[in-house]
């Protein structure tokens, strides 16, 4: 019973892990990286359609990404999209493919995005100690029902906090490393 609410805690986690992973990748660092539009969203014949999943996204250089749908009448829904998305760059559409180039980040502009970065990691620092405090309120009222003896609550506890703990140290790695790219010139 207590191993089933650790479980589903870890496993919370690691999901909140991951969205902060995908909010990370997602911030400009002044380096040409497809995950930088491809969840940018497509009007495409009136259904919101992620970028990656109707076009090519490719690097050939440090500071340009290509875009290339597979349909090529979609060229102008997707210039738009790139610009409705307001990430800060500028799409140029050659009639067969969109090239976006990535300009060099202002030193202001790149502080702006380490503050973007650490709110965006304290965010989730928080939705981690509410997985914390819901688990143990789950543990505390095993308890009291006479499910699970005391000392199972209280190895229950240990454990929720060593799982946070862990959890909020990997997210404080993923921001450190954003933060030296970010800063990165």
């Amino acid at each position: 019973m207590i191993d089933d609410v650790i479980l589903e805690t870890e496993d919370k986690m690691d999901k909140t892990v991951q969205f902060l992973q995908q909010e990370l990748t997602g911030l400009r660092t002044g380096k040409a990286h497809p995950s930088l539009v491809d969840t940018i969203t497509v009007d495409y014949y009136g259904t919101p359609t992620r970028l990656r999943d109707i076009a090519n996204i490719s690097t050939p250089e440090a500071r340009l990404i290509v875009i290339n749908p597979f349909d090529p009448s979609s060229l102008g829904l997707i210039e738009k999209a790139i610009i409705a998305a307001n990430i800060g760059i500028t799409p140029m559409n050659d009639g067969r493919l969109i090239r976006v180039p990535i300009p060099e980040l202002s030193e202001e502009r790149r502080k702006d995005m380490v503050k973007i970065a650490g709110r965006t990691t304290e965010e989730q620092r928080v939705a981690i100690r509410n997985i914390r405090r819901d688990a143990n309120d789950q543990a505390k009222s095993l308890q009291k029902k006479g499910d699970i003896s005391e000392d199972d609550r209280d190895e229950a506890f240990d454990n929720i906090q060593k799982s946070t703990n862990l959890h909020i140290k990997k997210m404080d790695e993923m921001l450190t490393s954003k933060e030296k790219d970010i800063l990165e010139v």
